[in-house]
């Protein structure tokens, strides 16, 4: 019998939670998109990806772990409270670049390499400078995107928020889609070479 239940923890991840416990951070990312993250990265070996919405570093334990030692992560948070847990955890993990700045500034002006997965975890890259996200992902590469099912940290009118997201991006083209009525609600990208 399937099981999404019992899922192999990251290394770090039960430090990062209970650090996360300590502090009240009510935003973390739930297993199953965490399982599914590591697995999309492992399918990049050596790959470049971008987590938006660091938070405290919980999705970052899953991206780390699916990524190969030649891969380069990045993650973005305005919150560096938040992100000193991650900051603390990967201290010594090279292929990590923890950035502390407005991620739709920082998604507006970046100008280097694309990325084989975007997982946008956060207003800036979802509700927030879509177009500019959507334009940094590699052919072949991946956006993931979470939280659209009811939440309940939602604020009120977010329902709205989320229905024209899933309405502009079931219409774009240039990808092709999955959608996860599973979990807290995902849709899964990959960018048409």
């Amino acid at each position: 019998m399937l099981d999404d239940k019992n899922i192999n923890l990251p290394p770090y991840y039960p430090e990062i939670d209970a650090a996360s416990r300590k502090i009240a951070f009510s935003m973390p990312s739930d297993l199953q998109t965490g399982a599914l993250l590591r697995t999309l990265v492992a399918s990049k070996p050596n790959g470049r990806f971008l987590d938006i919405g660091t938070g405290t570093g919980l999705s970052l334990a899953w991206i780390a772990e699916g990524a190969t030692d030649g891969s380069v992560i990045l993650s973005i948070d305005i919150h560096s409270g938040y992100q000193q847990i991650a900051r603390d955890i990967f201290s010594k993990d090279k292929r990590i670049t923890l950035i502390c700045t407005d991620a739709a500034v920082w998604l507006s002006d970046y100008a280097e390499d694309k990325f084989d997965l975007i997982f946008a975890d956060a207003w800036p890259g979802k509700y927030e400078v879509l177009e500019e996200t959507l334009q940094l992902i590699k052919p072949g590469g991946f956006y993931l995107i979470d939280d659209l099912l009811p939440q309940p940290n939602w604020p009120e009118g977010h329902g709205d928020n989320v229905d024209r997201l899933v309405k502009l991006m079931s219409g774009k083209k240039d990808f092709v889609q999955t959608t996860f009525n599973w979990s807290t609600g995902l849709m899964l990208f990959t960018k048409i070479a």
